[in-house]
């Protein structure tokens, strides 16, 4: 597993977009310690990181995961619901073609975010709200139907991306927070629940056999690490609790090659 980050620009303690929460102050200090703590953890996991410059005139590059949607071998470029971030993807072209992946693009009036598509084996779910509209999942579905990949749309709640309220624990599994979503579409999948007291703890990475969990939401920490005790799966986990102040969790902050 390939993984590409991108450095934490100084602007994005002023200049995040954020939409469903209050601004508050943010600690660039941390937030740069934080995104290197992320980085170990993804070389820990067993990934090889490829560390990309920041951008400071794009305060939320950082958040990679929302330019591009890898699938095996093709990479589709994005256009990000928030119109101060759609010349991120360009920015992540070089990168992904010197991993030798196709590249494609959506265009406009498509937006979509990839922290609005959540895989699980060849079905794509993708959440519609702020960031990603009807075109943007039209578009991925085209893109994707010769693969035979199935792109299902998911009306959003109150939270940023789909991945903000869900994530997938395995192929049978996924961890929710029940109040921003309904886990109907998951059709007969075990659901977790995160704690209530946690609402933004259901943003996990999934590395094959091994989980990426926030130590900012300790409690869902412990229900996740119970689940995976028993089908063996390994949890590691990294403090990115400043990231929260700009709405962002743990798989914005990576796209993942196979």
């Amino acid at each position: 597993m390939r993984a590409i980050v991108r450095q934490p620009a100084a602007t994005l303690a002023t200049h995040c977009e954020v939409t469903h929460i209050e601004r508050t102050p943010i600690d660039l200090d941390r937030i740069v310690a934080q995104h290197a703590d992320y980085v170990a953890a993804l070389r820990a996991a067993g990934c090889a990181v490829e560390v990309l410059p920041s951008l400071p005139a794009h305060p939320d590059s950082v958040f990679v995961e929302d330019a591009v949607v890898v699938v095996e071998d093709l990479a589709i470029l994005t256009r990000p619901g928030a119109a101060s971030r759609l010349d991120e993807p360009a920015y992540l072209r070089p990168a992904l073609a010197s991993f030798g992946l196709r590249i494609a693009a959506l265009s406009a009036p498509a937006v979509l975010d990839g922290g609005d598509v959540l895989r699980i084996g060849n079905r794509l779910y993708v959440g519609q709200g702020t960031r990603t509209n009807a075109e943007g999942i039209r578009q991925i579905g085209a893109l994707l139907a010769p693969r035979g990949c199935e792109v299902l749309a998911v009306p959003l709640g109150p939270s940023l991306h789909l991945k903000t309220a869900v994530t997938a624990l395995d192929a049978e599994t996924v961890l929710c927070n029940r109040a921003w979503i309904d886990p109907w579409c998951f059709g007969s999948m075990r659901v977790l629940e995160v704690d209530p007291a946690e609402p933004f703890a259901a943003d996990v990475l999934r590395l094959r056999d091994r989980l990426i969990v926030n130590d900012a939401f300790p409690a869902t920490r412990r229900r996740v690490e119970a689940h995976a005790r028993a089908r063996g799966i390994d949890v590691l986990g990294v403090d990115i609790g400043e990231f929260g102040k700009a709405e962002a969790g743990l798989s914005c902050l990576s796209v993942l090659v196979a």
